[in-house]
């Protein structure tokens, strides 16, 4: 059984600028990540051997060396974490002996197999991903997400394609529209939801703005190098659906009114093999559920985001969170957040007073209140109108891509039980959310959907169950572990 002081989970921002900022106040830290190298998805780096385009940008670099210079901090990467086990009294039996007063078990699964991680604190910095947003074709190949995209220039130096549409509701797209033309790629257009009136900075967003210079300039720069490429930029627009057989073979987008509806005959047809979505970001918060962490919903930050003190100490005991679990911001919050958590933990392991961490904190809240000013200004101009978007779903759009679970299942499901109200009710009933990717790809449409057809809140339609394990495991890894967890760790009960 590995016990280092602190398990953190994620190796973005969030998780480098905290493994470094506890390893130099002499914490052992196993940092735990799904890539071959830290970095996470914004600062994301090419496999050994690769030679990118470019490499991450000034901040990314000095934090990765900060990080990896620091003593006492081993990284497990290509490595998930699947569990945190020993928080939910009745789910967390093992066959073997039970863990140490006050721990928890942290279960991952990587080249070596399956381990359990037994530290003295968890740090979850998983980050978030783009928000899925069904609509008829949006499972032809050839239609990815944003950061799908991105991540094929900045790891791989490839085009997925030829012909580039990029559509959606969040400033990213520019971001990634810009990366495309630099490298090569054909833009043919980049459209955004919102109207250019919803974007304008009044007098109190001033303040604001000030604080979130670079990105402004980064926003600014993307626009030029668009411009120069001759992309167009329109606002005001919508992907309604996409067509082509067996891989994309166009997109049909249209103008949309001031609730962000479709306007009638303002249909038009665009050529392309690739379409970008990038409607904003879900929080990944499965793991932080699974732990029985309180969660919140807030749909401008991410859906669901996990409930935290002003340490950013969770609700169960040992458990803190950093990043895009606590509101997706970006990076740089993503940052001062870890740093202020690991301040938060150190005097928990008896490394720092309580006084001396208070102290060191001081500068870092007031950079977090200032990122934060400026998040949400973001926030409130590119929040997802999530009712206007499951619109575009008709009864034969697929909802979930790995049961096959189409809307107009789930509709049907609805008025033949008057009695579904919740997501985990319509799970059980429709088998939706039920696939390996444990509802990722279709939860946030389909509780939408759930929502709108029987006038509830997302907070009483709930989300399914965040049940271990939270991302698959292969049964003969979990037979090989080096401790066995009882069935009950391993196969969840789903609660209407």
């Amino acid at each position: 059984m590995n016990a280092p002081d602190v398990v953190v989970v994620g190796a973005g921002p969030a998780g480098l600028a905290a493994a470094a900022t506890l390893g130099r106040h002499g914490a052992t830290v196993t940092v735990v990540d799904e890539q071959e190298r830290p970095g996470g998805q914004i600062y994301r780096r090419p496999p050994t051997g690769f030679t990118p385009a470019s490499g991450p940008a000034a901040a990314g670099v000095a934090l990765l060396a900060e990080a990896a210079s620091t003593p006492g901090v081993r990284w497990l990467n290509d490595t998930t974490v699947w569990a945190v086990l020993g928080t939910r009294a009745g789910l967390d039996g093992f066959t073997g002996r039970p863990p140490t007063p006050g721990r928890h078990r942290v279960a991952t699964h990587g080249p070596d197999g399956v381990h359990l991680l037994e530290p003295r604190a968890v740090l979850l910095t998983a980050g978030a991903y783009d928000l899925p947003v069904p609509f008829p074709g949006w499972t032809l190949p050839g239609v990815l997400t944003a950061g799908g995209v991105q991540a094929f220039v900045k790891a791989q130096g490839l085009l997925p394609g030829d012909r580039f549409v990029l559509a959606g509701g969040h400033p990213l797209l520019l971001v990634v529209a810009a990366q495309l033309v630099r490298a090569g790629a054909r833009v043919v257009e980049v459209a955004l939801l919102q109207h250019h009136r919803d974007l304008l900075v009044g007098p109190a967003g001033l303040a604001a703005v000030a604080s979130g210079t670079a990105k402004i300039a980064e926003g600014i720069d993307a626009l030029r190098v668009l411009r120069r490429a001759r992309v167009p930029v329109r606002f005001g627009t919508v992907v309604r659906r996409a067509d082509g057989g067996p891989d994309l073979a166009t997109v049909t987008l249209a103008a949309v009114d001031r609730a962000g509806l479709p306007v009638p005959g303002t249909d038009r047809v665009l050529s392309c093999d690739v379409l970008a979505l990038g409607y904003g970001f879900v929080a990944s918060v499965e793991l932080a559920r699974q732990a029985g962490c309180v969660v919140t919903w807030n749909s401008s930050a991410g859906g669901w985001v996990v409930q935290h003190d002003d340490w950013l100490r969770t609700s169960v005991p040992g458990i803190a969170v950093a990043g895009e679990l606590t509101g997706v911001a970006g990076a740089e919050q993503a940052t001062v957040e870890g740093r202020l958590a690991a301040l938060g933990i150190l005097p928990d392991l008896g490394l720092l007073d309580t006084d001396r961490a208070t102290a060191l904190a001081r500068p870092v809240r007031r950079d977090l209140r200032r990122q934060r000013r400026f998040v949400t200004h973001l926030l409130d101009r590119f929040a997802p109108n999530r009712s206007a978007l499951a619109s575009l779903v008709t009864d034969d759009t697929v909802l979930c891509r790995c049961e096959e679970i189409r809307a107009g299942d789930v509709r049907r499901a609805l008025r033949d039980h008057p009695h579904l109200h919740t997501a985990n009710a319509v799970k059980l009933v429709t088998r939706v959310g039920m696939g390996p990717c444990q509802g990722r790809s279709c939860q946030p449409a389909v509780c939408q959907l759930i929502a709108d057809e029987t006038g509830r809140t997302p907070e009483q339609v709930g989300a399914f169950t965040a049940q271990a394990p939270v991302k698959p495991v292969p049964l003969a890894a979990l037979a090989a572990a080096d401790e066995p967890a009882a069935s009950a760790d391993l196969i969840g009960i789903d609660e209407p």
